[in-house]
């Protein structure tokens, strides 16, 4: 509930940009500034990777998750409330900025979050099976932002949108977010956690986490930006940024941007919990592989074929989408198994945040300046065709964590104390059945 209340609001920021382009921004430069709210956003994600990291390996992580969500909501509900530009001039659009740094120092918790806790509740054998469904919470919460738009696109006027419909969607934030929050705060901490903290083998401080993890998790780390430029330069530049690209590079209409972007979600959405399942099986390395080959090789094609028309436009779009999920599907499986419990929300959601602020949240504001300063149409797609490359190189260096245990404070793998005992007990349990 909690990653769809994010996502949601991304959704609707990208959908309604060129509405809060007119709405809140100066004719010549509404493009760019809601590029550049949408981008802005990620600056203080690594920030709030730093504080809620390390905050929840001392705590908990139920805590830290209960507190982010209310901010989230809460600053994603007061978009729609804000002045437009020509009321109020350029106190419109700094409004909108503070808005979104908001948003970004919370999801610097959220997101890191919410994927420690999924993966420690999980049985190690299908941690990507119900992982995935966070990764699903995404993707539906990006396709009922694009909906609600695209709805009251269907509804209203072109007119009545710009006056006051694109206001509507971030409303719906606040409640889905105090229902998010009544939630989190029925459920207990993970059982890994909670036995770590029994154990007094939890993090004495915010400061000692940070440091035991920059000191000895380093290697991790860099695997992991590697990984994560890959995902998230791909992630938001089939979804955040193709509304924007549909329509100034190729000159689509706003509707039809909307449908292909949401039919394409949709589908995404659909598979999500298909892959997370099927890496149970396979192994989560399997999946990455198949998917940055397989976008390294297709994304300039498929980019080619979007300039064909709107259905030529879709199918490029799912094309590249099924592509990407077997990524998406495993974050929460992969992610968190590479570092051991005491330091596990912190390492995730610092490597992941800082990669993230400097390539995927950044990824439409360089692919729009790039696109329209230099006419090069395909520059989004050589763009994550290098992420890919640079994933490439980071994978060999995973270590594969299927099937591996995460409690205790080692390092997840196949050969921990923790992960021989599981076996055992797993054994036992199928002989005695």
């Amino acid at each position: 509930m909690g990653n769809f209340t994010e996502w949601f609001d991304y959704g609707v920021y990208a959908s309604t940009a060129v509405y809060l382009a007119n709405a809140l921004f100066p004719e010549d430069s509404g493009n760019f500034g809601t590029l550049l709210g949408f981008a802005i956003s990620f600056v203080l994600r690594p920030l709030g990777g730093f504080v809620w990291g390390p905050l929840g390996d001392k705590i908990g992580r139920k805590a830290v998750l209960a507190t982010t969500i209310l901010l989230m909501a809460g600053s994603t509900a007061l978009i729609g409330f804000l002045p437009t530009f020509s009321s109020v001039g350029w106190l419109a659009p700094i409004l909108l900025i503070l808005l979104r740094v908001v948003q970004g120092f919370s999801t610097g918790g959220e997101y890191g979050g919410a994927a420690t806790f999924m993966a420690e509740y999980s049985p190690d054998r299908h941690r990507g099976k119900y992982g995935s469904f966070l990764e699903f919470g995404t993707m539906c919460g990006f396709a009922g932002g694009t909906a609600i738009v695209l709805l009251l696109q269907v509804l209203l006027s072109d007119d009545q949108m710009q006056s006051f419909g694109w206001r509507i969607p971030f409303l719906f934030a606040l409640p889905m977010g105090l229902i998010g929050w009544y939630l989190r705060n029925q459920i207990h901490d993970s059982p890994v956690f909670e036995e770590v903290k029994e154990q007094n083998e939890n993090q004495d401080s915010v400061l000692a986490g940070i440091k035991q993890l920059l000191t000895q998790q380093w290697r991790p780390i860099l695997i992991l930006f590697g990984l994560v430029i890959a995902l998230n330069v791909s992630n938001y530049t089939l979804i955040a940024y193709m509304p924007t690209y549909l329509r100034s590079a190729i000159g689509m209409d706003p509707e039809s941007g909307s449908k292909i972007l949401l039919v394409a979600q949709v589908i995404m959405a659909a598979l999500i919990p298909f892959f997370g399942a099927l890496s149970d099986r396979t192994g989560r390395k399997p999946m990455w592989w198949l998917s940055l080959i397989g976008l390294l090789l297709l994304a300039w094609p498929m980019f080619e074929l979007m300039k064909q028309g709107v259905v030529w436009a879709m199918l490029a779009l799912v094309v590249l989408g099924v592509l990407y999920i077997p990524q998406l599907a495993t974050i929460t499986a992969t992610f968190p198994a590479m570092f051991p419990t005491p330091v596990r929300f912190a390492g995730f959601a610092i490597a992941y945040n800082v990669a993230t602020a400097a390539f995927g949240g950044t990824a439409p504001l360089v692919n729009e300046a790039v696109v329209d300063g230099t006419g090069q149409s395909m520059f989004p797609a050589w763009y994550m065709m290098g992420a890919c490359v640079i994933g490439l190189i980071a994978l060999p260096f995973l270590q594969e964590t299927n099937g591996c245990s995460l409690r205790g404070t080692e390092v997840p793998g196949p050969d921990t104390d923790a992960t021989r005992l599981a076996q055992i007990e797993e054994a036992r349990l199928a002989k005695a059945s």
